[in-house]
């Protein structure tokens, strides 16, 4: 099993998570520990806002292969509320359940959100790295905050995004003629070897296979006939919990 570790608890005000989120910010490593991963996991989450409840899903893909080895789908109920900038209070919850029942441990993990291209520098990616205390790095579709020159057209192709003077992240273009992802890194790891990993698991797709897997998975859309096909398919777990 992964090890999770109890920072706080989630019972908490918005105000105070803000505040939490300031005093763990001090705590995120951004040092280089990734040298030779051999499992890789992404993480998403899909949210039911009619009913209240999510699923939050991990994968867990071999390198560099990126054959899938092991899937892990938890659902349950969400109770912190929407607020832009503090989607981990309402998200990691279900996904650290997760990540605990996973069989395999990852040497580095890719979420589909922010690390810290944050306003507090503090995002999801960031929140998730301390409590696995494990590499992490954040791979957005859209910007959070910060602004950035637009990258060059070819795969590759990257430029900074800046915040009050200070690099916060990069816009990569991952796919010619797409619109770039924002990475930022998440923990114990550093910008240029987060972007250099988000390029290595991008295959045909603006995103890389850990997230796109992983967002698939947690939409119920990651069969397993689509993953043989797909040479992906070494074992599948699956799960259901509440929230803890």
């Amino acid at each position: 099993m992964m090890k999770v570790y109890n920072l706080h608890g989630w019972d908490v005000s918005i105000a105070a998570a803000r505040e939490l989120q300031l005093k763990l910010a001090v705590q995120v490593s951004r040092q280089n520990e990734v040298s030779a991963p051999r499992l890789l996991a992404g993480v998403d989450i899909s949210v039911r806002k009619t009913s209240g409840t999510a699923t939050a899903a991990v994968v867990v893909l071999d390198y560099p292969s990126l054959d899938l080895v092991e899937t892990r789908v938890v659902s349950g109920e969400v109770s912190f509320p929407y607020v832009p900038g503090l989607l981990s209070f309402r998200e990691l919850p279900l996904t650290l359940a997760a990540l605990e029942g996973l069989s395999n441990t990852p040497d580095l993990i890719m979420v589909d959100g922010q690390g810290y291209a944050h306003p507090r520098r503090m995002g999801y990616a960031c929140h998730l790295g301390l409590f696995v205390d494990t590499p992490t790095i954040g791979c957005a579709k859209s910007l959070l905050c910060g602004t950035h020159d637009e990258p060059g057209l070819e795969p590759g192709d990257y430029s900074e995004i800046k915040d009050e003077g200070e690099v916060i992240g990069a816009a990569l273009r991952t796919k010619a003629g797409i619109r770039p992802v924002y990475v930022s890194i998440g923990h114990k790891i550093d910008l240029p070897h987060a972007i250099y990993w988000v390029r290595q698991c991008c295959r045909s797709y603006r995103l890389p296979e850990t997230t796109r897997m992983a967002h698939l998975a947690a939409g119920g859309n990651l069969k397993e006939s689509s993953a043989v096909a797909a040479g992906y398919q070494k074992g599948e777990r699956e799960v259901n919990a509440g929230t803890r």
